[in-house]
């Protein structure tokens, strides 16, 4: 990993999951899976202390709002959700990872919702444009030190699943997910010249101002993100990803997944059809240690 850092310093995009928030000390303190029962408890019987086997945790969110007495308020369980994560700190780890990447002027894109990378780093809130702001889907907003023009060649921390600034933005729920799939479609696939797809410009078009844009034309390297089934929406616009190069086979970016362990036969056909390769480590120190980031 460490290598591929050097290699790649001056074009790669990192992609974090909640795998940095489990790393040593940080999993006492910044708990989703302690969240995300938390809630659960508020709204369903006594007794639960983990997500339950045989139900996705998009499709357990889903459950806990429809277990809500009375009716439900727009975005009062994602306010919960934000209210809980305020108390989260960043750790070492954190500011070296933030630190590396404002140094290399990296984006970073996260599935997380918390403010803790963007504290790492002392960055504010910003947006690429003040057009069409809506805190449902605030794609152009990112935590950085400066302003920027093009999101995949200067830093800044995105929030692919919402921020907790605007809790209406964080997905949760597999509805969550369908509602950005189509965002994202109508920006990819709609509206003539400016579409992705049509691409003459590649940084004309609808999404040229959002993390969307890093997703398409920067390098990425994926960590602390399992990529399982529940990552409905990353997994779709991986696949949109491989479209996109195969058609623009010019426009190709590699793309690399950390992991510890085995990968199921499942998750290799995945990757290896969307072009990710995927990257072995034998320990999280590898992946969250100094050694890597000095």
């Amino acid at each position: 990993m460490k290598d591929l850092l050097r290699r790649h310093r001056r074009e790669i995009a990192l992609v974090i999951g909640n795998g940095i928030n489990r790393y040593g000390l940080a999993e006492r303190t910044n708990s989703w899976s302690h969240l995300l029962v938390a809630v659960a408890q508020r709204h369903l019987p006594s007794g639960l202390r983990r997500v339950p086997e045989g139900v996705g945790l998009t499709e357990f969110y889903d459950v806990v709002e429809l277990a809500q007495a009375g009716p439900a308020r727009s975005g009062q369980l994602q306010r919960e959700f934000c209210e809980l994560m305020a108390t989260w700190r960043p750790h070492d780890h954190h500011r070296r990872i933030v630190g590396w990447a404002q140094q290399a002027d990296a984006p970073v894109l996260t599935t997380n919702f918390d403010r803790v990378l963007a504290d790492a780093g002392g960055l504010s809130l910003r947006r690429t444009t003040n057009d069409g702001f809506t805190d449902h889907y605030p794609w152009e907003s990112y935590y950085g030190l400066k302003d920027i023009t093009n999101p995949s060649a200067q830093f800044g921390v995105w929030h692919v699943n919402g921020m907790e600034h605007y809790p209406r933005s964080v997905r949760l729920g597999l509805s969550h997910y369908m509602g950005s799939v189509e965002r994202a479609r109508r920006l990819m696939h709609r509206g003539g010249e400016r579409r992705l797809f049509s691409a003459k410009r590649s940084r004309e078009w609808h999404g040229a101002r959002s993390w969307l844009h890093v997703v398409f034309h920067s390098p990425l390297l994926i960590f602390g993100l399992a990529l399982d089934q529940d990552e409905v929406f990353l997994r779709w616009l991986l696949i949109e990803r491989a479209k996109y190069f195969k058609k623009f086979p010019g426009r190709r970016k590699s793309a690399w997944y950390v992991h510890l362990g085995p990968l199921s036969q499942g998750k290799e056909i995945f990757l290896k059809a969307v072009g990710i390769v995927p990257h072995s480590v034998a320990t999280y120190a590898d992946i969250y240690g100094p050694q890597t980031w000095q």
